[in-house]
């Protein structure tokens, strides 16, 4: 009953004026996002940290990010479709059967099925949402710094291993991150640390900066060095709306990756790229015509596309429930609610329910909206592949230096997020996955902290005990100290 009465109160918050529009401009930002190619949520999230400043209501810039998240995942397929390009690294399997559909005259087809298995996977993956992250956290609220310490260790050697690319440049790229949320101030003693003399960084890094120069500069500075091929593969897209045969055909494929997605995206690291692979591996062995795979079957994008929505809405479960963000874009979301002064975990259910409950509402109505945007809007999103990334990107740098100086209004900052956007530069020319380095940065502090605590409460539980010894029991205090 408390559960129903909580997601009433959540729906009160998210139908108000002003949360619908800025759901609504989530969801249009994440579309545009999904579709243009070489940008993504984590980047595009990151950019606009700064207007969380601005932005006073937690729950109004959370249901924004939340859109911008979800929303690329929508519109990722775009692309992959109609360019053989994915939008987003989520759609990089839908290329395999979407371009081909399309190719064959059947982008109408493959389009229409990609939205509507996003947004059957979305609704499913609130409703678990809804009754799945209550009781977690709740069984949470046990938890003490062993196993906080266990949790989020787990949480980022499971984003080592699942991220692209090798283990060992994912540990690196972790003990990085790690390095770097230890500059400044030591949060249990107060001394200084890794500051080389620096007066500008005993506050340490700012995670706005870091993540708007690895995500957003360094992304943006790697992809002028490539080059688009934005050639559509055909003008005409056709009925959008799938036919009763193409229903029948990946019903079962939509049911199947929504249900594969919302286990995978739980699970720290995990994510939309897992389960869209999972998702095509299953499809795969259930089809009853898998020789048709990888030439335009219509399983091949309806599984992954509704793994991908299903994984970016339940990876919201260990965000709210466990204080852990699963991905490069929640570790974002994660900053946000950070920067509001609310911090994820067990308790933000009891001490801030109008924003837990306000955001998973604005899923079910962002689900909706995106339906709308996705089906009869198609043929604009389209004509957006044509705008040259060598106009985009020139305004996204400006915005980009202008919003990392208002947050604190120093050049110092400005000179950080340079430093981080080479960094994120040489990162992915490299071949190195940038993702575990805003988890680590984000989760740092608190595996620290949580290691010491259990360290101290340890060593002050042993001396206890050593205190207590009766003296008479075979050795005196000093005989077992010597020992």
């Amino acid at each position: 009953m408390e559960l129903f009465h909580g997601l009433l109160q959540g729906f009160s918050i998210a139908l108000t004026w002003t949360n619908l529009l800025f759901a609504f401009l989530g969801a249009l930002i994440g579309t545009a996002i999904g579709v243009l190619p070489g940008l993504g949520p984590a980047a595009t999230i990151a950019l606009l940290l700064p207007i969380t400043y601005v932005i006073h209501s937690p729950v109004t810039s959370i249901i924004m990010m939340a859109g911008i998240f979800y929303g690329s995942m929508y519109a990722g397929s775009t692309t992959s479709i109609l360019l053989n390009l994915p939008g987003e690294a989520a759609s990089v399997v839908t290329c395999i059967d979407g371009y081909q559909m399309a190719k064959k005259g059947r982008a109408g087809a493959a389009l229409g099925i990609a939205a509507i298995g996003s947004f059957v996977a979305g609704t499913i993956a609130v409703v678990g949402l809804t009754f799945f992250a209550p009781p977690l956290a709740e069984f949470a609220l046990a938890f003490g710094p062993p196993e906080y310490f266990a949790l989020m260790a787990l949480g980022l050697l499971l984003a080592v291993t699942l991220s692209a690319g090798s283990v060992v440049k994912g540990l690196i790229i972790l003990f990085v991150g790690l390095l770097l949320a230890m500059v400044g101030l030591d949060p249990i003693s107060g001394k200084i640390r890794f500051t080389f003399g620096s007066i500008g960084l005993q506050g340490g890094f700012d995670f706005v900066t870091l993540a708007m120069g690895v995500f957003g500069l360094g992304e943006i500075l790697y992809n002028l060095e490539s080059t688009f091929e934005t050639e559509i593969v055909t003008t005409k897209i056709g009925k959008v709306f799938p036919t009763l045969r193409d229903w029948t055909d990946a019903k079962w494929s939509i049911l199947r990756g929504s249900v594969t997605g919302f286990f995978i995206g739980i699970i720290p690291g995990g994510g939309a790229v897992v389960s869209s692979l999972a998702s095509y591996a299953i499809e795969k062995k259930c089809a009853r015509r898998p020789e048709e795979f990888g030439r335009g079957a219509i399983e091949g994008v309806a599984g992954p596309e509704s793994a991908n929505n299903a994984a970016s809405t339940s990876s919201f479960i260990p965000l709210l429930t466990l204080g852990i963000p699963g991905n490069a874009s929640i570790a974002m979301i994660f900053a946000a609610l950070m920067i509001q002064g609310i911090t994820p975990g067990p308790f933000l259910i009891k001490e801030h329910a109008e924003v837990f409950w306000g955001v998973v509402a604005s899923m079910y109505v962002g689900n909706v909206m995106l339906l709308v945007l996705n089906l009869p809007l198609v043929g604009l999103w389209v004509q957006m592949l044509r705008v040259p990334y060598s106009i985009l990107a020139p305004i996204i740098v400006l915005f980009t230096t202008v919003g990392v100086y208002s947050v604190q209004n120093q050049t110092f900052d400005i000179y950080s997020m340079l430093f981080f956007a080479v960094l994120g530069y040489l990162m992915r020319k490299l071949k190195f996955d940038p993702t575990p380095l805003p988890l680590a940065f984000v989760l740092g502090p608190m595996v620290e902290r949580s290691l010491r605590q259990f360290v101290k409460r340890s060593i002050q539980k042993k001396r206890g005990k050593a205190g207590s010894r009766p003296l008479a029991s075979g050795k005196g205090m000093i005989g077992r100290d010597e020992d």
